[in-house]
């Protein structure tokens, strides 16, 4: 029963340091170690791409949105990437010419819809959104003002997620990350960014593989590149979150597809500096192996607790069990964390059995 043993603390002790004891050190190198960051407000020329596919429903009101910002409307390009739309998208944003650019793609996927308007832009900085996302007023402002430092390659804003319609718990959740970013972004550099408000200046700027997310990859291809990615808080934008924890497990397994790819095959783990290694080992790594680090510390649980290896063990299995009849009860946070949880397990089977589809559909009910 050694290997039982080795096993079950392996994966408890990653558990728990990937979901407290890791986000506890980035809090305190934050407060005792922070690499400086020189923002001030600057106005650079600035391109704002809207990748869409089939947004009829939305698009109006996002370029209504970003033609409004506190920004000067001569340093500003609006430009929609429609990924071969075949409801009204295309017409809609036809309508706001000249003061907004559509280019039609052909069907390839969010990310190679960017590549083709980033082509087709002028700005010094791009920066991106999604076409059901709102900005604040002085959202634009916020976002670039880390670019006034020459280390800074990419910058991500502050995603708000207004009240659900249902019981998903991906709010708590949500303000639990950005909290984290915050402390990364103090420290080093992002791990991720979010794909509701971002930028990057242009000569930084990098076409991935069009199955990858910009999300998870450009982050740390910058800081691989001698750049920083870093987090503004004060950078707001506002999305309706998924109605139930049933549509979060859909929407999630989709991206941790995208992530595992990314993981496993983006070279993401070299040439990193090393408290950035840390934080991707620690909060994308470990994270997205939660569900399986589950899986083996049950099993290793039920191993010990069978053999009767002591109280320890026996204290373990009670709390993995408690949890998942929590979550089958449908108590709120712990159904999101078991569903959240087994999302990843799912998607990196989706990702071994078929790979990753390039394109995208909207998640359910966040129109």
């Amino acid at each position: 029963m050694i290997a039982a043993e080795v096993v079950f603390w392996a994966s408890l002790g990653a558990l728990v340091w990937t979901h407290a004891l890791y986000p506890l050190a980035a809090a305190a190198l934050a407060r005792l170690a922070p690499r400086p960051l020189a923002a001030a407000d600057v106005e650079p020329v600035v391109t704002v791409i809207v990748a869409a596919h089939d947004e009829e429903a939305v698009i109006e009101r996002r370029l209504d949105n970003l033609l409004a910002l506190d920004y000067p409307s001569d340093r500003l390009q609006v430009v929609v990437a429609s990924d071969a739309s075949t409801d009204r998208t295309d017409e809609l944003v036809q309508r706001y010419a000249p003061r907004v650019d559509l280019v039609q793609c052909e069907r390839g996927g969010k990310v190679a819809a960017q590549n083709r308007a980033v082509a087709a832009s002028s700005g010094d900085v791009v920066a991106f959104s999604d076409a059901n996302a709102m900005w604040a007023g002085d959202a634009l402002r916020k976002l670039v003002r880390p670019f006034a430092d020459p280390d800074v390659a990419y910058g991500t804003g502050r995603l708000a997620l207004l009240d659900a319609a249902g019981d998903n718990k991906e709010g708590l959740y949500w303000r639990y990350e950005t909290w984290l970013r915050a402390q990364e972004s103090a420290v080093e550099s992002v791990t991720g960014g979010n794909g509701s408000i971002y930028a990057l200046r242009r000569s930084d700027y990098v076409e991935v593989d069009p199955r990858f997310g910009h999300d998870l990859a450009l982050p740390y291809l910058m800081v691989q590149r001698g750049r920083r990615a870093v987090y503004e808080p004060d950078a707001v934008a506002f999305e309706r979150p998924t109605p139930t924890n049933e549509t979060e497990y859909r929407r999630k397994v989709r991206m941790f597809e995208h992530c595992w790819l990314i993981t496993l095959r983006g070279s993401m783990f070299r040439r990193l500096p090393p408290r950035y290694l840390l934080g991707i080992v620690s909060h994308r790594l470990l994270r997205y192996g939660s569900g399986l680090l589950h899986v083996v510390l049950l099993a290793s649980s039920i191993a010990l607790v069978v053999a009767g290896h002591g109280w320890v063990y026996d204290a373990v299995l009670a709390a993995q069990v408690l949890l998942l009849a929590a979550a089958a009860a449908g108590v709120g946070i712990a159904r999101y964390y078991a569903l959240v949880t087994w999302a990843t397990v799912a998607a990196l089977a989706n990702y071994l059995r078929r790979g990753v589809p390039a394109t995208w559909t909207p998640p359910e009910g966040t129109r």
